[in-house]
């Protein structure tokens, strides 16, 4: 529990990185409106899945560049069974944008594992138990387990550097501490807060002397 003074300062580097994302050509991500799990479609998980696995290691731009590709290649990620059923085709059309056999295959590999089953179902295992459930795919660890759970509607923080620096920074121990701290503050959702402050340290390479120098400075009304 951290006092009032704290949070409110920790408000105001937060919303200050909010307003650079919402100037630059990411703000649709932080005003898109966030997916929800209870409403979590089969097409929505294929695609946030197949991101995260080719995001693994790898620089955001050129996992965004060869997306489009991707997606069109598995179908666009229309149904499960369609892509379990068509896998060798989708899979050599996939290699020719993004040529790695491990990820394409794991890719492949997920839409069989959840074609074998109703996706309601899946969808109850994910929320009863998300970092446990979506660990059973391949590419996603204990670090990408967090990116996915976010990107399909979890209420989570991924430990990431851009984040554990920033946290670490600003005098907590978890990532997850942080950005409840902010979202408990502002209003924003713990997993839009994780996105605004990781999208604004991919904007600024000083990000974390930008954020903590708010920490810092006092409020207008005491300024003199």
């Amino acid at each position: 529990m951290i006092d009032e003074r704290r949070a409110a300062a920790l408000a105001r580097a937060y919303l200050a990185a909010k307003l650079v994302v919402l100037r630059s050509e990411y703000a649709a991500e932080v005003v898109a409106p966030s997916i929800q799990l209870q409403t979590l479609s089969e097409s929505d998980f294929l695609r946030e899945l197949a991101w995260v696995i080719l995001s693994a290691g790898m620089a955001e731009r050129v996992v965004r560049l060869k997306f489009a590709a991707v997606s069109e290649a598995f179908l666009n990620w229309s149904s499960a069974a369609e892509i379990s059923a068509s896998q060798e085709i989708c899979v050599e059309l996939a290699l020719q944008h993004f040529g790695h056999n491990g990820k394409i295959g794991a890719i492949a590999a997920a839409a069989s594992l959840v074609a074998d089953a109703p996706f309601d179902v899946l969808r109850e295992r994910i929320l009863a138990n998300p970092l446990s459930e979506l660990q059973r795919f391949s590419y996603i660890g204990a670090i990408t387990v967090f990116h996915l759970a976010k990107n399909i509607g979890v209420s989570i923080a991924k430990p990431d550097r851009h984040l554990t620096r920033l946290c670490h920074a600003a005098g907590f121990a978890q990532v997850g501490e942080l950005c409840h701290c902010i979202a408990s503050f502002v209003g924003d959702d713990i997993s839009k807060v994780d996105t605004v402050l990781w999208r604004f340290a991919t904007l600024d390479r000083n990000y974390v002397t930008q954020f903590t120098t708010h920490l810092t400075r006092p409020p207008l009304g005491e300024r003199v």
